[in-house]
């Protein structure tokens, strides 16, 4: 089965070449490398030149990160457009103590520049669900993945119906709200990822973990893993246009 993790954060990992090697030996066909700030988004791309037929970078700049002065990192977004797949990971996360007015104001200003070259996004979402959809409609975003959702069902009905797409980690296996979600997603409109490296268990998850999800989705839907494999893989080839 063939497999793509759609959200990695590789800048985490200090030996690349056995995480790639590993993830290759567990049948993923691509990786999509997110950012968070300036120096993630130039490791992205980075690993993109270095590997070409396998790594894509998204760049932006993470809700986390938007307590500090990150000019630079938009201004880097803007010059290197042509360079990367999409945007991200980038939105709103209503968790944290950073101001909720400075998160808007710069996830806004990345909507705009994905809409106006309809670049796909990757957005964190996390407590701020409808805000984020919200804002994803004002500016006309019209491709967008909402990574590791776990809000409500009457939201996550309006961004599906939107055209948008979610994806599922491997806490599909245990958290409820990620579980009910991903149960409510049409394999149509789903992708898998690691969000690697966060840890799992206690343990640094990489990219060949996606396998992971693949199996713990697979027995939340009651769907073979070879259909959910290879519905999702080409929903992340096609959505972050690894063919061409």
């Amino acid at each position: 089965m063939e497999l793509v993790d759609t959200h990695a954060h590789l800048e985490g990992f200090n030996e690349i070449t056995g995480v790639m090697e590993r993830a290759k030996a567990a049948g993923v066909i691509g990786i999509v490398a997110v950012s968070a700030d300036l120096q993630t988004s130039e490791r992205a791309l980075s690993l993109q030149r270095e590997n070409m037929d396998y790594v894509r970078a998204l760049i932006g700049i993470h809700p986390q990160e938007t307590g500090k002065d990150q000019t630079a990192a938009l201004r880097f977004v803007e010059n290197h457009l042509d360079e990367c797949i999409g945007i991200g990971e980038i939105g709103l996360d209503y968790w944290t103590k950073i101001d909720q007015d400075v998160q808007r104001r710069v996830f806004t200003s990345l909507l705009k520049i994905a809409a106006t070259r309809g670049l796909p996004i990757s957005v964190h979402s996390r407590g701020s669900w409808d805000d984020c959809y919200q804002l994803l409609q004002e500016c006309e975003v019209r491709s967008a993945v909402f990574h590791w959702y776990s809000g409500g069902s009457e939201t996550l009905k309006r961004i599906l119906d939107s055209g948008y797409l979610v994806s599922a980690t491997p806490a599909s296996e245990y958290s409820k709200a990620h579980r009910q979600a991903i149960k409510d997603v049409p394999l149509d409109s789903l992708m898998l990822e690691t969000d690697c490296p966060v840890r799992y268990h206690g343990r640094e998850s990489e990219p060949a973990d996606v396998a992971k999800t693949l199996t713990y989705v697979s027995a939340l839907k009651g769907i073979s893993p070879e259909v959910v494999a290879s519905e999702t893989t080409e929903n992340a080839l096609r959505f972050f246009r690894f063919r061409g």
